[in-house]
Protein backbone atom coordinates (compact mmCIF):
# COMPACT_ATOMS: atom_id res chain seq x y z
CA UNK A 1 0.00 0.00 0.00
CA UNK A 2 1.36 3.13 -1.39
CA UNK A 3 1.76 6.40 1.71
CA UNK A 4 -0.60 8.27 -0.38
CA UNK A 5 -3.24 5.69 0.37
CA UNK A 6 -2.15 5.24 4.40
CA UNK A 7 -2.79 8.92 4.17
CA UNK A 8 -5.98 8.57 2.63
CA UNK A 9 -7.11 6.25 4.92
CA UNK A 10 -6.13 7.95 7.65
CA UNK A 11 -8.12 11.14 6.93
CA UNK A 12 -11.20 8.87 6.14
CA UNK A 13 -10.83 7.46 9.36
CA UNK A 14 -10.76 11.14 11.43
CA UNK A 15 -13.62 12.18 9.33
CA UNK A 16 -15.49 8.96 10.24
CA UNK A 17 -15.11 9.77 13.69
CA UNK A 18 -15.84 13.46 13.12
CA UNK A 19 -19.20 12.45 11.85
CA UNK A 20 -20.08 9.50 14.31
CA UNK A 21 -18.72 11.15 17.08
CA UNK A 22 -20.34 14.19 16.31
CA UNK A 23 -24.13 12.32 15.85
CA UNK A 24 -23.31 10.55 19.03
CA UNK A 25 -22.44 13.88 21.24
CA UNK A 26 -25.22 15.59 19.23
CA UNK A 27 -27.95 12.65 20.75
CA UNK A 28 -26.60 13.38 24.09
CA UNK A 29 -26.93 17.41 23.83
CA UNK A 30 -30.82 17.27 22.94
CA UNK A 31 -31.70 14.67 25.01
CA UNK A 32 -30.33 15.37 28.15
CA UNK A 33 -33.15 18.11 29.51
CA UNK A 34 -35.50 15.15 30.54
CA UNK A 35 -34.59 14.73 33.97
CA UNK A 36 -32.64 18.29 33.96
CA UNK A 37 -36.08 20.76 33.27
CA UNK A 38 -37.27 19.61 36.55
CA UNK A 39 -34.33 20.60 38.75
CA UNK A 40 -33.82 23.50 36.66
CA UNK A 41 -37.58 24.95 37.41
CA UNK A 42 -37.44 24.06 40.92
CA UNK A 43 -34.02 26.25 41.25
CA UNK A 44 -34.72 28.87 39.57
CA UNK A 45 -38.63 29.24 40.62
CA UNK A 46 -39.43 28.95 36.73
CA UNK A 47 -43.50 28.89 36.04
CA UNK A 48 -44.25 26.94 33.06
CA UNK A 49 -45.08 29.32 30.71
CA UNK A 50 -41.11 30.41 31.18
CA UNK A 51 -40.16 26.76 30.78
CA UNK A 52 -41.84 26.95 27.31
CA UNK A 53 -40.69 30.09 26.35
CA UNK A 54 -36.86 28.18 27.18
CA UNK A 55 -37.79 25.67 24.50
CA UNK A 56 -39.15 28.17 22.13
CA UNK A 57 -36.07 29.72 21.92
CA UNK A 58 -33.88 26.81 21.41
CA UNK A 59 -36.26 26.04 18.68
CA UNK A 60 -35.59 29.53 17.38
CA UNK A 61 -32.01 29.20 17.70
CA UNK A 62 -32.06 25.74 15.85
CA UNK A 63 -33.68 27.20 12.92
CA UNK A 64 -31.54 30.35 12.82
CA UNK A 65 -28.80 27.75 12.55
CA UNK A 66 -30.01 25.83 9.89
CA UNK A 67 -30.38 29.11 7.59
CA UNK A 68 -27.32 29.72 7.52
CA UNK A 69 -24.81 26.89 7.98
CA UNK A 70 -24.64 26.12 4.26
CA UNK A 71 -23.51 29.69 3.31
CA UNK A 72 -20.63 29.47 6.52
CA UNK A 73 -19.45 26.14 4.79
CA UNK A 74 -18.97 27.89 1.41
CA UNK A 75 -17.77 31.20 3.03
CA UNK A 76 -15.13 29.55 5.74
CA UNK A 77 -14.71 25.61 4.96
CA UNK A 78 -16.10 22.69 6.62
CA UNK A 79 -13.35 22.64 9.60
CA UNK A 80 -14.15 26.03 11.05
CA UNK A 81 -18.45 25.16 10.81
CA UNK A 82 -17.74 21.65 12.54
CA UNK A 83 -15.34 23.72 15.39
CA UNK A 84 -17.50 26.19 15.57
CA UNK A 85 -20.46 23.77 16.17
CA UNK A 86 -18.31 21.76 18.90
CA UNK A 87 -16.62 24.81 20.44
CA UNK A 88 -20.07 26.60 20.99
CA UNK A 89 -21.71 23.98 22.57
CA UNK A 90 -19.06 23.09 24.54
CA UNK A 91 -19.15 26.73 25.82
CA UNK A 92 -22.31 26.24 26.66
CA UNK A 93 -22.44 23.62 29.07
CA UNK A 94 -20.21 26.22 30.67
CA UNK A 95 -22.94 29.26 30.42
CA UNK A 96 -25.25 26.91 32.00
CA UNK A 97 -23.33 25.76 35.34
CA UNK A 98 -22.67 29.49 35.78
CA UNK A 99 -26.44 30.65 34.88
CA UNK A 100 -27.62 32.51 38.15
CA UNK A 101 -31.11 33.79 36.32
CA UNK A 102 -33.71 32.98 34.02
CA UNK A 103 -32.18 35.32 31.13
CA UNK A 104 -28.50 33.61 31.54
CA UNK A 105 -30.03 30.48 31.44
CA UNK A 106 -32.03 30.89 28.22
CA UNK A 107 -28.65 32.65 26.45
CA UNK A 108 -26.70 29.99 27.32
CA UNK A 109 -29.49 27.50 26.25
CA UNK A 110 -30.16 29.30 22.52
CA UNK A 111 -26.50 29.20 22.49
CA UNK A 112 -26.58 25.83 22.93
CA UNK A 113 -28.65 25.20 19.70
CA UNK A 114 -27.11 27.65 18.12
CA UNK A 115 -24.37 25.00 18.12
CA UNK A 116 -26.92 21.59 17.79
CA UNK A 117 -28.28 23.38 14.61
CA UNK A 118 -24.95 24.35 12.94
CA UNK A 119 -23.88 20.59 14.03
CA UNK A 120 -26.93 18.79 12.27
CA UNK A 121 -26.04 20.34 9.11
CA UNK A 122 -22.39 20.55 8.88
CA UNK A 123 -22.42 16.52 9.71
CA UNK A 124 -24.98 15.86 6.71
CA UNK A 125 -23.32 17.96 4.45
CA UNK A 126 -19.89 16.20 5.55
CA UNK A 127 -21.43 12.52 5.33
CA UNK A 128 -22.93 13.39 1.56
CA UNK A 129 -19.16 14.58 0.89
CA UNK A 130 -17.37 11.32 2.07
CA UNK A 131 -19.84 8.70 2.07
CA UNK A 132 -19.88 8.49 -2.04
CA UNK A 133 -20.18 4.65 -1.56
CA UNK A 134 -23.01 2.54 -0.11
CA UNK A 135 -24.37 6.05 1.11
CA UNK A 136 -27.76 4.52 2.18
CA UNK A 137 -25.56 2.22 4.41
CA UNK A 138 -23.61 4.68 5.82
CA UNK A 139 -26.03 7.86 6.63
CA UNK A 140 -27.96 5.11 7.91
CA UNK A 141 -25.40 3.79 10.68
CA UNK A 142 -24.85 7.61 10.90
CA UNK A 143 -27.43 8.40 12.29
CA UNK A 144 -27.63 4.71 14.61
CA UNK A 145 -24.94 7.03 16.93
CA UNK A 146 -27.43 9.78 17.30
CA UNK A 147 -29.82 7.09 18.42
CA UNK A 148 -28.05 5.31 20.28
CA UNK A 149 -26.89 8.50 22.60
CA UNK A 150 -30.44 9.33 22.42
CA UNK A 151 -31.56 6.04 24.12
CA UNK A 152 -29.48 6.31 27.23
CA UNK A 153 -28.91 10.40 27.19
CA UNK A 154 -31.59 10.69 30.02
CA UNK A 155 -30.51 7.46 32.29
CA UNK A 156 -26.72 8.83 31.88
CA UNK A 157 -28.34 12.24 32.85
CA UNK A 158 -30.40 11.37 35.79
CA UNK A 159 -27.81 9.35 37.56
CA UNK A 160 -24.67 11.86 36.60
CA UNK A 161 -27.25 14.53 38.62
CA UNK A 162 -26.33 12.58 42.17
CA UNK A 163 -22.80 12.19 41.92
CA UNK A 164 -20.78 13.63 44.63
CA UNK A 165 -17.73 15.25 43.29
CA UNK A 166 -15.50 16.92 45.97
CA UNK A 167 -18.18 17.27 48.05
CA UNK A 168 -21.43 18.65 46.93
CA UNK A 169 -23.58 16.82 44.14
CA UNK A 170 -23.10 17.56 40.25
CA UNK A 171 -27.17 18.62 39.97
CA UNK A 172 -28.09 20.04 36.44
CA UNK A 173 -25.81 22.42 36.39
CA UNK A 174 -22.67 20.23 36.43
CA UNK A 175 -24.45 17.62 34.31
CA UNK A 176 -24.62 19.94 31.93
CA UNK A 177 -21.20 20.68 31.72
CA UNK A 178 -19.36 17.87 32.18
CA UNK A 179 -21.91 16.36 29.20
CA UNK A 180 -21.17 19.49 26.76
CA UNK A 181 -17.60 19.42 27.49
CA UNK A 182 -17.66 15.87 25.40
CA UNK A 183 -17.85 17.67 22.06
CA UNK A 184 -14.44 18.54 22.28
CA UNK A 185 -13.67 14.69 21.53
CA UNK A 186 -14.60 14.31 18.09
CA UNK A 187 -14.03 18.24 17.34
CA UNK A 188 -9.80 17.07 18.12
CA UNK A 189 -9.74 14.86 15.47
CA UNK A 190 -11.54 17.33 13.08
CA UNK A 191 -8.94 19.94 13.32
CA UNK A 192 -6.44 17.38 11.99
CA UNK A 193 -8.15 16.34 9.35
CA UNK A 194 -8.60 17.59 5.56
CA UNK A 195 -11.77 18.45 4.22
CA UNK A 196 -12.65 18.27 0.46
CA UNK A 197 -15.17 19.63 -1.48
CA UNK A 198 -14.51 23.17 0.44
CA UNK A 199 -12.11 23.95 -2.45
CA UNK A 200 -15.48 24.13 -5.23
CA UNK A 201 -15.64 27.48 -6.99
CA UNK A 202 -18.61 29.01 -6.48
CA UNK A 203 -19.59 28.93 -9.96
CA UNK A 204 -19.61 25.19 -10.06
CA UNK A 205 -22.73 25.76 -7.60
CA UNK A 206 -26.36 25.74 -7.54
CA UNK A 207 -27.91 28.43 -5.70
CA UNK A 208 -30.62 28.63 -3.38
CA UNK A 209 -32.97 30.44 -5.76
CA UNK A 210 -32.14 28.09 -9.02
CA UNK A 211 -32.13 24.80 -5.84
CA UNK A 212 -36.09 25.89 -5.24
CA UNK A 213 -36.97 25.95 -8.88
CA UNK A 214 -37.19 22.43 -9.01
CA UNK A 215 -40.25 20.69 -8.21
CA UNK A 216 -38.43 17.87 -6.72
CA UNK A 217 -36.99 19.22 -4.25
CA UNK A 218 -39.83 20.40 -2.76
CA UNK A 219 -41.21 17.10 -3.18
CA UNK A 220 -38.08 16.15 -1.10
CA UNK A 221 -39.18 18.72 2.25
CA UNK A 222 -42.55 17.11 2.25
CA UNK A 223 -41.30 13.37 2.15
CA UNK A 224 -38.82 14.82 5.02
CA UNK A 225 -41.34 16.84 7.06
CA UNK A 226 -44.23 13.97 6.66
CA UNK A 227 -41.33 11.92 8.07
CA UNK A 228 -40.21 13.54 10.84
CA UNK A 229 -43.40 15.04 12.09
CA UNK A 230 -44.44 11.10 12.23
CA UNK A 231 -40.92 10.54 14.32
CA UNK A 232 -40.67 13.17 16.73
CA UNK A 233 -44.15 13.37 17.47
CA UNK A 234 -43.99 9.84 18.91
CA UNK A 235 -41.61 10.74 21.81
CA UNK A 236 -43.88 13.73 22.80
CA UNK A 237 -47.58 12.17 23.20
CA UNK A 238 -46.67 8.39 23.03
CA UNK A 239 -46.38 7.95 26.86
CA UNK A 240 -49.21 10.50 27.58
CA UNK A 241 -51.67 8.12 25.23
CA UNK A 242 -50.85 4.90 27.32
CA UNK A 243 -51.28 6.47 30.97
CA UNK A 244 -54.51 8.08 29.83
CA UNK A 245 -55.93 6.38 27.58
CA UNK A 246 -55.14 2.81 28.60
CA UNK A 247 -54.25 3.60 32.51
CA UNK A 248 -51.06 2.51 32.21
CA UNK A 249 -48.40 3.21 34.60
CA UNK A 250 -45.88 5.61 34.32
CA UNK A 251 -42.94 2.71 34.48
CA UNK A 252 -45.03 0.61 31.83
CA UNK A 253 -45.84 3.28 29.36
CA UNK A 254 -42.10 4.48 29.80
CA UNK A 255 -41.14 0.72 28.92
CA UNK A 256 -43.11 0.89 25.59
CA UNK A 257 -41.08 4.00 24.61
CA UNK A 258 -38.01 2.72 25.45
CA UNK A 259 -39.40 -0.51 23.12
CA UNK A 260 -39.84 1.88 20.14
CA UNK A 261 -36.55 3.67 20.35
CA UNK A 262 -34.67 0.12 20.24
CA UNK A 263 -36.37 -0.77 17.09
CA UNK A 264 -36.00 2.61 15.90
CA UNK A 265 -32.42 2.20 16.84
CA UNK A 266 -31.77 -1.48 15.03
CA UNK A 267 -33.84 -0.48 12.09
CA UNK A 268 -31.08 2.15 11.50
CA UNK A 269 -28.26 -0.23 12.38
CA UNK A 270 -29.67 -3.13 10.18
CA UNK A 271 -31.99 -1.58 7.56
CA UNK A 272 -28.85 0.66 5.60
CA UNK A 273 -27.86 -1.77 3.21
CA UNK A 274 -31.89 -2.53 2.16
CA UNK A 275 -32.26 0.83 1.26
CA UNK A 276 -29.56 0.51 -1.00
CA UNK A 277 -30.28 -2.91 -2.12
CA UNK A 278 -34.01 -1.58 -3.47
CA UNK A 279 -33.74 2.15 -4.16
CA UNK A 280 -33.86 5.26 -1.54
CA UNK A 281 -37.19 6.18 -2.94
CA UNK A 282 -38.91 3.16 -2.71
CA UNK A 283 -37.88 2.42 0.47
CA UNK A 284 -38.96 5.88 1.74
CA UNK A 285 -42.93 4.56 0.01
CA UNK A 286 -42.30 1.07 2.10
CA UNK A 287 -41.15 1.76 5.35
CA UNK A 288 -42.96 5.01 5.70
CA UNK A 289 -46.52 3.20 4.77
CA UNK A 290 -45.76 0.45 7.45
CA UNK A 291 -44.98 2.47 10.26
CA UNK A 292 -48.16 4.53 9.36
CA UNK A 293 -50.04 1.10 8.57
CA UNK A 294 -48.64 0.05 12.30
CA UNK A 295 -49.62 3.46 14.31
CA UNK A 296 -53.29 3.44 13.05
CA UNK A 297 -53.60 -0.19 13.76
CA UNK A 298 -52.65 0.14 17.64
CA UNK A 299 -55.38 2.72 17.49
CA UNK A 300 -58.12 0.88 15.78
CA UNK A 301 -57.13 -2.82 17.41
CA UNK A 302 -56.84 -0.91 21.26
CA UNK A 303 -54.90 -1.60 23.89
CA UNK A 304 -53.77 -5.72 23.09
CA UNK A 305 -52.27 -3.74 19.91
CA UNK A 306 -49.99 -1.53 21.55
CA UNK A 307 -46.85 -3.25 20.67
CA UNK A 308 -47.74 -1.93 17.72
CA UNK A 309 -46.73 1.30 18.55
CA UNK A 310 -43.29 -0.11 19.18
CA UNK A 311 -43.33 -1.67 15.93
CA UNK A 312 -43.79 1.65 13.76
CA UNK A 313 -40.47 2.73 14.89
CA UNK A 314 -38.58 0.00 12.28
CA UNK A 315 -40.12 2.21 9.69
CA UNK A 316 -40.33 5.75 10.77
CA UNK A 317 -36.35 5.09 12.02
CA UNK A 318 -34.79 5.25 8.27
CA UNK A 319 -36.93 8.22 6.85
CA UNK A 320 -34.38 10.84 7.59
CA UNK A 321 -31.02 9.69 6.85
CA UNK A 322 -32.63 7.66 3.72
CA UNK A 323 -33.54 11.67 2.86
CA UNK A 324 -30.00 12.45 3.06
CA UNK A 325 -28.32 9.74 1.02
CA UNK A 326 -31.17 10.41 -1.78
CA UNK A 327 -29.47 14.57 -1.63
CA UNK A 328 -26.29 13.14 -1.42
CA UNK A 329 -26.68 11.43 -4.37
CA UNK A 330 -29.15 13.32 -6.62
CA UNK A 331 -27.11 17.09 -5.29
CA UNK A 332 -23.69 15.95 -5.62
CA UNK A 333 -22.09 19.07 -5.97
CA UNK A 334 -24.97 20.98 -4.47
CA UNK A 335 -25.36 18.57 -0.88
CA UNK A 336 -24.70 22.30 1.34
CA UNK A 337 -27.38 24.12 -0.58
CA UNK A 338 -30.27 20.83 -0.82
CA UNK A 339 -29.30 20.07 2.51
CA UNK A 340 -29.54 23.15 3.94
CA UNK A 341 -33.12 24.16 2.12
CA UNK A 342 -34.57 20.55 3.30
CA UNK A 343 -33.67 20.74 6.69
CA UNK A 344 -34.59 24.57 7.44
CA UNK A 345 -37.47 23.90 5.87
CA UNK A 346 -38.81 20.56 7.48
CA UNK A 347 -37.81 22.02 10.63
CA UNK A 348 -40.35 24.72 10.16
CA UNK A 349 -42.80 22.00 9.24
CA UNK A 350 -42.09 20.00 11.99
CA UNK A 351 -43.04 22.85 14.59
CA UNK A 352 -46.60 22.97 12.32
CA UNK A 353 -46.91 19.31 12.73
CA UNK A 354 -46.82 19.62 16.64
CA UNK A 355 -49.09 22.25 16.43
CA UNK A 356 -51.71 20.33 14.74
CA UNK A 357 -51.42 17.07 16.78
CA UNK A 358 -52.43 19.08 20.09
CA UNK A 359 -54.86 21.51 18.31
CA UNK A 360 -56.85 18.41 16.58
CA UNK A 361 -56.17 16.02 20.15
CA UNK A 362 -57.77 19.27 21.95
CA UNK A 363 -60.77 20.04 19.11
CA UNK A 364 -61.56 16.27 19.29
CA UNK A 365 -61.57 16.19 23.21
CA UNK A 366 -63.69 19.09 23.61
CA UNK A 367 -66.36 17.24 20.70
CA UNK A 368 -66.88 14.37 22.87
CA UNK A 369 -66.43 15.41 25.90
CA UNK A 370 -69.68 16.49 28.02
CA UNK A 371 -71.26 15.49 30.63
CA UNK A 372 -70.03 12.05 32.33
CA UNK A 373 -68.02 11.69 28.89
CA UNK A 374 -65.02 14.05 29.74
CA UNK A 375 -62.94 11.27 30.16
CA UNK A 376 -64.13 9.38 27.09
CA UNK A 377 -63.29 12.53 25.49
CA UNK A 378 -59.98 12.83 26.15
CA UNK A 379 -59.69 9.50 25.38
CA UNK A 380 -61.27 10.12 21.68
CA UNK A 381 -58.84 13.23 21.44
CA UNK A 382 -55.77 11.31 22.17
CA UNK A 383 -57.13 8.62 19.83
CA UNK A 384 -57.25 10.88 16.81
CA UNK A 385 -54.01 12.87 17.75
CA UNK A 386 -52.38 9.72 17.22
CA UNK A 387 -54.18 8.81 14.08
CA UNK A 388 -52.73 12.24 12.77
CA UNK A 389 -49.70 10.51 13.72
CA UNK A 390 -50.06 7.44 12.03
CA UNK A 391 -51.68 9.51 8.88
CA UNK A 392 -48.67 11.75 8.65
CA UNK A 393 -46.56 8.66 7.81
CA UNK A 394 -48.89 7.47 5.14
CA UNK A 395 -48.50 10.87 3.74
CA UNK A 396 -44.88 10.21 3.75
CA UNK A 397 -45.47 7.14 1.53
CA UNK A 398 -47.33 9.19 -0.50
CA UNK A 399 -45.73 11.87 -1.40
CA UNK A 400 -42.71 9.33 -1.63
CA UNK A 401 -44.63 7.83 -4.54
CA UNK A 402 -45.18 11.09 -6.47
CA UNK A 403 -41.47 11.59 -5.82
CA UNK A 404 -40.65 8.14 -7.51
CA UNK A 405 -43.12 8.92 -10.35
CA UNK A 406 -41.89 12.29 -10.90
CA UNK A 407 -37.87 10.67 -11.08
CA UNK A 408 -38.98 7.57 -13.31
CA UNK A 409 -40.70 10.20 -16.11
CA UNK A 410 -36.93 12.54 -15.77
CA UNK A 411 -35.53 8.25 -16.03
CA UNK A 412 -33.61 9.58 -12.41
CA UNK A 413 -34.89 7.32 -9.96
CA UNK A 414 -32.41 6.67 -6.85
Amino acid sequence: MSSQSITINKNYILLLIVVFGGFLVFGFSENIKGPALPRMQADLSLDEMQIGLLLAFNSLGYLLACSFTGWLVRRAGMKFTTSLAFGSMALSGMFIYYAANYAALSTAYFLMYVGNGILEIALAILAARIFTKNTGTMMNLSHFFYGLSSTFAPIIAAALMGVNVFGPALGWRGMYMLMLTLTILPMLPGLFARYSGDEMKQEERISLKDYARDPVAWLIVAVLSFGVISELAVGGWLVNFLEKAYGWSSDASAGMLSAFFFCFMLARLLLGPVTDKIGYTMSLIILSACSGLCSIAAIIVGEPGAFLFALAGVGIAPIYPTVMALLAKRYRSAADTAITFTVTLMGIASVIGNFLIGAITEWTKHLFAYGELEEAGLIKGLQAGYLFIGICALLCSITSLLLYRMLRKRNEVL
